[in-house]
C-alpha cells in the first residue's frame, strides 16, 4: 500500500517541463524522420519498440479514450492510466449529495467496486496505413469541394470495407496536411471500461481555473480507469461475465522520477492544432473568433457559478459542464495573448512573402500555386462577414441548454409531418434515453438565466440581417426584455421538465411541437443558419480549403530539407525532448518540477480552488511520501 501512496504522489506532485522539438509526429515517421535526432537527445527505445504493427510495442499501451482523451494502460490486467478531468464526466455520473466522488474521491477496493462508464470507449491502434496514392490518383485541383469530397467517401468506404472484412476492428480514413495526404487508420475497440479510482477535486482540479494552462502546476491530474473484455478476448459491451483486458503491452511504472537533461516523450491522440494556419486565419482568430468565444463564456461561467456556490446539487449536476466550458475559456485567452506576444501573424506573412517569392520564380509553380494565397485571403475576406453568426449559433443558441436539447426533436417533426409511424416509434425512444441524461443533470432555473444571457448576446452583436426574422419580432414584442423572453420560453415549452418530455415521447404528435416556443425559437436560429449564413460560410471555405491544400504542399515543396508533421487530428502522435527548467520571460524562472512544498504554499481554505484535503496535509507534517 505504501508504494501505491508514495506512486501516486509522485505523479501528484511533479511535472516537467520538455525541450521539445514541437512535432506531433505519426507513428510511421518515427523510424526514418525522427530517431536519430531522439537518439542524440537519449532514448533507448528502438523504432520498433515504440511503433511495431507485427510485435508488441508502445503504442498497445496507448489508448484513445472516447476519442477526446489519451489513457496509458499500466498493468497486465487492463488498468488504465488518464487525467483526472477526462474522467471528470464519470465521476460526476456516478456522484450524489449522499455519494459525492467529485469531492470526496473514489477508490475500488476490489474489482466487483469499480464503477460501469456508459459509452465510454477504449480504442487501440491496430496498424496505420498510407492510402494518399490510391486517393490522390482520382482527384485534380480542378474539381469542386462538392466532387472531391464524394470520391473521397468512395475511396474511404471501400479502404475501410477491405480492412475491416471478417474482423472485429472498426477503421476509417482521415486526411492530413489540409487533405494532401491520406491514411487509413484501423482500431480495437473496448465499450466495458470501469473507474477504479479519482482523487479528490481539491487534488485531481487543485488550482481550477487559476492554474489551467500554467506553470507552475500543482495539480493531481490523474485518475484510473480498467478496459474489459469478453472471456475469448473480443471487445463487448458491459457485462458481469467480461474479465480485465490481457493487453499487448502495458508501461512499466519508474518510482525514480527525473533530472534536468534526461530524455523524455509523450505518445497520445491530440484533438487539433492549427500549425499551417495561414495569416488571414491568424488574424481571423486573433479579432474576431477567439475573443468572441471568450466574451460569451465568460458571461455563461459566469452564471453557472453562481448558481453553484449557492446550491450543492446544482454543483454537482453542472461540475461537469463548468469544466468543459471553463477549459478553452482559459486556454483562448492564453493564446491571444500568446499570438500577439510571439508576432505570429508578422511570422506567417513573412512566411508567405517567401514562399510567393519561391512560386514566381518558375512558370510551373506559377500555373500550380500561383492562386493558393489569393484563394485564401478571399476566403478570409469572404467569412469574416460571417463567421461571428456561426460562433453565435455554437455559444449562445447552443449555450442554453433547452434550445440545444431542442435539436433533438427536429428530426422527430419531420417524420411526425411525413406520418412515419416506424421511425416515429424509434427516434421517440431514442429521445426518451437522451432525455433521461439530459434532465440528470439540469436544473430549469439556472438554464432560464442563461438562457436570457445567451440571446441578449446573440441579439446585441450580431448584425441584425444575419438574425431570424422570428426571434428579431420576439425581442420586439417583449421590448428587448430578455428575462422575460426566457420566462416565455420555459412557461410555453414541454422542453423544461423531464415528465412534459415523457408524456410527450409516449404519443408524439406534430401540433405540440408546432406550439412548443422552445423548440419553434430554436427553430428559427437554426433554419436561419442553414439557409442565410452556412451557404455563405460553405463558400468562403471552399475556397480556403482549396488555397489551404495548394500552400501546405507548396511549402513541402519549397522547404525540402525541413521535415513536416501534420497537425493533430486525433489520431496516434509522438513528441519528444529533454526535461528543462524554464526562462519565460525577464528574472521570471520555473523549475522542471514542482513540490508539496508548493501545493502548501499555494493553501487557501476560502478558495475552493486552493483547499488542500487534511490527509495530503497529515502525509506533509509527516513527512510520509
Amino acid at each position: 500500500m505504501k508504494r501505491i501512496a508514495i506512486l501516486l504522489l509522485v505523479f501528484v506532485l511533479t511535472g516537467g517541463s520538455l525541450l521539445a522539438d514541437e512535432g506531433m509526429w505519426l507513428p510511421t515517421q518515427i523510424k526514418n524522420l525522427v530517431h536519430p535526432d531522439m537518439q542524440k537527445l537519449g532514448v533507448k527505445l528502438s523504432p520498433e519498440q515504440i511503433y511495431d504493427i507485427n510485435n508488441a510495442s508502445l503504442k498497445d499501451a496507448i489508448v484513445s479514450l472516447g476519442g477526446f482523451c489519451t489513457g496509458e494502460i499500466i498493468s497486465p490486467q487492463g488498468l488504465m492510466l488518464t487525467n483526472h478531468h477526462c474522467a471528470f464526466g464519470v465521476i460526476q455520473d456516478n456522484s450524489t449529495l449522499e455519494h459525492d466522488y467529485l469531492t470526496d474521491g473514489f477508490w475500488a477496493k476490489d474489482k466487483s467496486e469499480e464503477l460501469v462508464a456508459p459509452g465510454l470507449t477504449a480504442s487501440f491502434l491496430v496498424r496505420m496505413e498510407d492510402v494518399s496514392d490510391i486517393i490522390n490518383a482520382k482527384l485534380s485541383d480542378d474539381m469542386s469541394i462538392d466532387e472531391r469530397e464524394k470520391i473521397i467517401k468512395q475511396l474511404s468506404d471501400s479502404l475501410v470495407e477491405a480492412a475491416t472484412k471478417d474482423t472485429h476492428y472498426n477503421a476509417r480514413v482521415k486526411s492530413f496536411f489540409h487533405g494532401n495526404d491520406f491514411y487509413l487508420l484501423v482500431y480495437e475497440t473496448f465499450k466495458d471500461v470501469r473507474l477504479v479510482g479519482a482523487p479528490p477535486s481539491s487534488i485531481g482540479k487543485f488550482g481550477g481555473d487559476t492554474d489551467n494552462w500554467m506553470w507552475p502546476r500543482h495539480t493531481g491530474d490523474f485518475s484510473l480507469f480498467r478496459v474489459y473484455m469478453s472471456p475469448d478476448g473480443k471487445p463487448a459491451e458491459f457485462s458481469q461475465e467480461n474479465v480485465p483486458l490481457k493487453p499487448k503491452h502495458f508501461l512499466p511504472i519508474s518510482l525514480e522520477g527525473v533530472e534536468k537533461g534526461d530524455f523524455a516523450m509523450i505518445m497520445g491522440f491530440p484533438g487539433s492544432t492549427d500549425r499551417y494556419l495561414s495569416s488571414y486565419g491568424v488574424q481571423q482568430e486573433l479579432t474576431k473568433r477567439q475573443p468572441a468565444i471568450v466574451k460569451i463564456r465568460d458571461k455563461r461561467l459566469a452564471l453557472m457559478k453562481e448558481d453553484m456556490d449557492a446550491n450543492p446539487a446544482v454543483r454537482i449536476q453542472y461540475a461537469s459542464k463548468y469544466a468543459q466550458v471553463s477549459n478553452y475559456y482559459k486556454y483562448f485567452k492564453g493564446q491571444i495573448k500568446g499570438l500577439k506576444r510571439l508576432k505570429v501573424y508578422d511570422k506567417k506573412k513573412n512566411l508567405e512573402n517567401i514562399f510567393t517569392q519561391w512560386v514566381n520564380e518558375n512558370e510551373e509553380r506559377k500555373k500550380v500555386y500561383g492562386n493558393a494565397l489569393s484563394l485564401i485571403e478571399e476566403g478570409y475576406k469572404e467569412s469574416d462577414n460571417y463567421i461571428l453568426s456561426r460562433v453565435y449559433l455554437g455559444e449562445t443558441v447552443f449555450g442554453s441548454e433547452i434550445l440545444r436539447f431542442s435539436y433533438g426533436f427536429m428530426q422527430l417533426q419531420r417524420l411526425l409531418e411525413e406520418e412515419n409511424n416506424e421511425k416515429v416509434k424509434a427516434i421517440a425512444a431514442s429521445l426518451k434515453k437522451r432525455a433521461e441524461n439530459f434532465y440528470k443533470d439540469y436544473n430549469a432555473p439556472t438554464d432560464k438565466k442563461i438562457t436570457a444571457a445567451m440571446l441578449e448576446l446573440y441579439y446585441n452583436d450580431l448584425p441584425k440581417e444575419q438574425q431570424p426574422e422570428y426571434f428579431r419580432k420576439l425581442v420586439e414584442k417583449n421590448k428587448s426584455d430578455f428575462n422575460k423572453i426566457s420566462e416565455y420560453l420555459f412557461a410555453k415549452s414541454i422542453l423544461d421538465e423531464q415528465d412534459k418530455v415523457m408524456a410527450f415521447l409516449d404519443n408524439p404528435d406534430a401540433k405540440t411541437l408546432k406550439k412548443d416556443a422552445a423548440f419553434n425559437l430554436f427553430n428559427s436560429f437554426f433554419s436561419n443558419y442553414m439557409k442565410a449564413i452556412r451557404p455563405q460560410l460553405s463558400a468562403a471555405n471552399a475556397k480556403i480549403d482549396k488555397g489551404m491544400r495548394l500552400f501546405t504542399r507548396g511549402l513541402r515543396e519549397m522547404q525540402t530539407a525541413k521535415k513536416f508533421y501534420p497537425d493533430a487530428n486525433s489520431t496516434l502522435r509522438l513528441t519528444y525532448g529533454t526535461v528543462q527548467d524554464y526562462y519565460p520571460k525577464d528574472a521570471v524562472y520555473y523549475n522542471y518540477y514542482t513540490t508539496i512544498e508548493g501545493i502548501m504554499e499555494k493553501e487557501d481554505p476560502s478558495n475552493p480552488e486552493f483547499v488542500v484535503p487534511e490527509k495530503l496535509k497529515e502525509l506533509y507534517k509527516k513527512k510520509d511520501y
